[in-house]
């Protein structure tokens, strides 16, 4: 058996969701913060929180791995 060294869910992939208090399920708003980097991108529609996931994932890709064991 092998064990593989690379956790199935990163810390770096970790986030924080906070929706504004004026938030409603047809106008999402917020922001949203990466819990490894504390790097924070406000979003006014469901798309763009997407959108910001997708693009912290992206710009994840060129650094390197930081992990506390979390799994």
């Amino acid at each position: 058996m092998s064990l593989n060294p690379e956790s199935k869910y990163p810390s770096r992939r970790a986030y924080v969701v906070k929706l504004r208090g004026d938030a409603e399920p047809g106008v999402l708003s917020g922001r949203l913060e990466n819990l490894v980097t504390g790097h924070q991108r406000e979003f006014s529609s469901a798309a763009e929180l997407l959108e910001s996931i997708n693009s912290d994932l992206a710009s994840a890709g060129s650094e390197p791995a930081v992990e506390n064991g979390d799994e």
